[in-house]
């Protein structure tokens, strides 16, 4: 059995500003072909199906199309809801799509598999929704937190794999996979981008937590992640952060023989538009050929220079029409006097000490140069001059 795993897709998410709607529409139809080309007989989308739970129409649109183009290729589709979908959105529209699509957001059913069939026999398909540990309490007492609730799951589906084991031969092979959204323990997320899931004061979940299913698909990093052979996570189809720049994109191509897993192959996905993060002085930036490459991609623009340039943002995309983010980055910053602003301000005894203390507010580190101390004691000067006339 070949299952393809993704998860991630982020539908209505936007990159600084900029809709990714059309760009993931291309890289889920470019996964279709993969589906098709590699003849699978399941997909799993673990999770974060949208980026929100107020989805705007176009998104549903999208999976809609997506989900009834991976159904066309003959795979069986099955879809688990993620922290950042609506489960009860998401739940609802399972109800409006074709036979062999499958969306699972119900905590209450995660002991029933999918159950799919090849040469071999059944594989059964365990969907775990994402857990909130403060709505199951009073359903599965005791939970407190992410690995009581992904535990108390596992639980569930290793119960029913030993029932079924009891119903059939016990020396043939009960074959499983399991989906979870979940930050499982040995990945790190990237800054600021995955959401924590944390409630009741932990949200690692440990791998042993795992045990007893031949395949585990995780969906909430971002980046594909290697647990342990058979433990996996296939990342976002697309970069929808600077940080995820020297991430590929693609998803795990999963093979079950007759005994259990027999391996995973890593198929890459089209990148719509690169990802790269320049660091320079910002006339370096305009004119360095050595950036020639990135005038095509998502750039954000990070420029060394000891003072903040003017106008950044209009000036750079002259070059890099896609420049998202500019920051102002001292390649040099000279150590301040550990005061606060307040403290500078209360502690100026005349007026070339306040206007020294905004500009060393403005410039960390820079402050005042010689050249400017003059023309300031000058200005002064001349508003002292002009006061003692008036």
């Amino acid at each position: 059995m070949r299952i393809l795993h993704t998860s991630d897709w982020h539908i209505g998410r936007t990159f600084h500003g900029h809709s990714t709607l059309e760009a993931l529409r291309g890289v889920l139809e470019a996964l279709t072909a993969q589906v098709r080309e590699h003849d699978v007989d399941v997909v799993i989308v673990a999770g974060d199906v949208f980026d929100s739970g107020t989805p705007a129409a176009a998104c549903y649109s999208l999976l809609s199309d997506t989900l009834r183009a991976l159904a066309g290729t003959g795979a069986e589709v099955i879809v688990t809801s993620g922290n950042h979908d609506s489960a009860a959105r998401l739940g609802f529209q399972s109800k409006l799509l074709r036979d062999g699509i499958h969306v699972l957001t119900d905590p209450t059913a995660v002991g029933t598999p999918i159950t799919v069939t090849d040469a071999h026999g059944p594989v059964h398909i365990y969907g775990i929704p994402f857990l909130e540990p403060a709505l199951l309490r009073h359903v599965w007492p005791g939970v407190t937190s992410q690995a009581g609730v992904l535990g108390h799951a596992m639980d569930l589906v290793r119960a029913d794999l030993a029932e079924r084991a009891g119903l059939t031969d016990p020396a043939g092979p009960m074959r499983s996979v399991a989906i979870a959204h979940c930050f499982a323990a040995g990945v790190a997320p990237t800054p600021h981008l995955e959401r924590d899931i944390q409630q009741g004061g932990l949200d690692v979940v440990p791998l042993e937590t795992f045990a007893g299913v031949d395949y585990m698909a995780l969906g909430h990093i971002h980046g594909r992640q290697l647990l342990a052979p058979h433990i996996r996570y296939a990342g976002a189809p697309l970069h929808y952060a600077f940080g995820e720049g020297d991430k590929p994109r693609g998803s795990w191509l999963v093979e079950l023989d007759a005994t259990g897993f027999a391996g995973a192959q890593w198929l890459d996905l089209p990148v719509p538009r690169r990802v790269v993060t320049l660091r320079a002085p910002f006339d370096d930036l305009l004119t360095d050929a050595a950036h020639a490459g990135a005038e095509d991609a998502w750039v954000c623009a990070e420029y060394t220079d000891a003072l903040p340039q003017a106008d950044a943002m209009r000036r750079l995309q002259e070059r890099f029409p896609f420049c998202a983010k500019v920051m102002h980055a001292p390649g040099v910053v000279r150590e301040g006097d550990g005061r606060t602003y307040a403290q500078r301000v209360r502690a100026a005894r005349s007026d070339a000490e306040l206007v020294e203390a905004f500009l060393g507010h403005v410039r960390p580190g820079e402050g005042v140069s010689e050249h400017e101390a003059d023309i300031l004691r000058d200005v002064l000067d001349e508003r002292v001059r002009a006061e003692a006339v008036a």
